[in-house]
């Protein structure tokens, strides 16, 4: 069960990196270019956000599962993936859904593209310091896996 959860959460992060880069870009081409919010861009940022959150039931059911949160704090690897990870990236799911929640909210469009652009562009920063920092803390990691 473990071995399946861990690749589900690993392949998963491609996913959730891919929908999340994609729809900061297109939130900037629409705050910048003073675009309409169409029912695409609703979608995109609604299928970040449900990408995002079943990564997040992957990860919470390994952090029980896992050995990796078991060791002691002083060890940078353990600390990483005890607190550090997963502090990060439960950050970063909140923001994405109080982005998303506020686009909702707001009528005009380049508000909307705005608001999941910052949103959405401060939880891709998180995660992929979150993912700088795994490199760091364990030297058997790569930026996008294991090497």
């Amino acid at each position: 069960m473990y071995e399946i959860l861990k690749s589900a959460h690993s392949g998963w992060r491609y996913i959730v990196l891919i929908l999340l880069v994609v729809a900061v870009l297109q939130a900037l081409m629409g705050w910048l270019g003073n675009k309409t919010y169409t029912e695409g861009n609703r979608k995109l940022n609604v299928f970040t956000l449900i990408s995002a959150h079943i990564q997040l039931l992957f990860g919470l059911v390994l952090y029980f599962l896992s050995p990796l949160t078991k060791g002691p704090m002083s060890d940078a690897i353990y600390r990483y993936y005890k607190v550090e990870h997963l502090s990060m990236m439960i950050i970063a799911i909140i923001i994405i859904t109080i982005g998303n929640s506020r686009s909702k909210k707001l009528t005009n469009a380049v508000a909307k593209h705005k608001t999941i652009a910052i949103f959405f562009g401060i939880a891709l920063l998180i995660i992929l310091g979150s993912i700088f920092m795994m490199t760091k803390a364990d030297p058997s990691k790569s930026f996008f896996g294991v090497s």
